[in-house]
């Protein structure tokens, strides 16, 4: 069983017996035909990412963006960029880094630390997602080799067998356990695909086979729009600002029953893939009706 394969039997076993959040399967079919067409979807910004640069900086960019493409749970805590979220503020940063002085190589990321890493971010060097961040592009570096694009190379071709390869480092690992279950994600391994291909690093053939990125706010997006229910008490203690454990069964219910509702999603509209309903549902999260609400949170290396 391919790892996308894993992550959809898993997703669809938590769902089909999650006591706190439910897949309300009967509002698919409307929720689909109302979502715009693929055409619709814009790439990625040039104004945020280092889209002009040679196919080895941004195959170093996005690989290095993704290994820390994480922490939304200590958002609130970070200094943010007038205007921009917790991921562009990163994003942005990690940009202007790379337009001064190049990419980190592999020697130069295995011996980053947090100081070096906040002080590109713009953060205090004590808060322990540069830590975390440090730790994961450390890794990051002894996995990579001399040359970025290598891992590419070696998935021939495939969005799938290149996810594969990252969900076996310690920078993209992503997975839980429910009920004794082993359940994977690999938001970040997919999305560092999907980043590469976009960028025109990698020509994958088959983006359509991954999943959805299974984050946070994708999630709160389809609870806001009625197609995920949370109970009512953990409803609550979102709306009051309390963080989720991670690997919890209402964590591990909630990611999985969004990468179900995005499968669900497809079968009603088979013009769409859970890459672009992903997408779409992220886009749509930064929107003011969604940013009005609080969204869930847990502290985590895994979104």
């Amino acid at each position: 069983m391919s790892a996308v394969d894993e992550i959809r039997d898993g997703c669809a076993w938590v769902a089909a017996q999650a006591t706190h959040v439910r897949v309300v399967e009967e509002a698919i079919p409307a929720y689909a035909a109302s979502l715009p067409a693929a055409e619709e979807l814009t790439g990625l910004d040039p104004d945020v990412y280092p889209l002009d640069g040679s196919v080895e900086e941004r195959a170093a960019f996005f690989l290095t963006l993704d290994a820390i493409n994480f922490g939304s749970g200590w958002f609130p805590t970070l200094r943010k960029r007038e205007g921009r979220s917790g991921y562009f503020t990163i994003a942005l940063a990690l940009r202007d880094r790379f337009r001064a002085h190049g990419a980190w190589s592999a020697a130069e990321l295995r011996t980053l630390d947090a100081r070096e890493i906040a002080a590109v971010l713009g953060q205090d060097p004590r808060h322990e997602l540069m830590g975390l961040f440090a730790r994961s592009l450390t890794d990051l570096g002894a996995r990579v080799g001399d040359d970025f694009r290598a891992p590419i190379e070696r998935a021939g071709g495939s969005a799938v067998a290149f996810a594969e390869e990252l969900a076996r480092w310690d920078c993209f690992a992503d997975v839980s356990t429910y009920a004794d279950r082993r359940v994977p994600f690999y938001k970040r391994a997919q999305i560092a695909a999907a980043d590469l291909h976009l960028a025109g690093v990698a020509d994958f053939a088959d983006l359509e086979r991954l999943t959805l990125f299974a984050d946070n706010l994708v999630p709160h997006v389809l609870r806001l729009d009625g197609i995920l229910r949370f109970e009512p008490e953990l409803v609550a203690r979102i709306e009051a600002g309390e963080l989720l454990e991670h690997d919890s069964a209402e964590e591990v219910e909630m990611r999985a029953g969004a990468v179900h509702a995005a499968e669900l999603i497809c079968r009603a509209r088979p013009d769409l893939t859970p890459q672009q309903v992903d997408q779409l549902l992220w886009t749509r999260g930064g929107g003011a009706r969604y940013k009005a609400v609080p969204r869930p949170r847990a502290r985590c290396t895994a979104y």
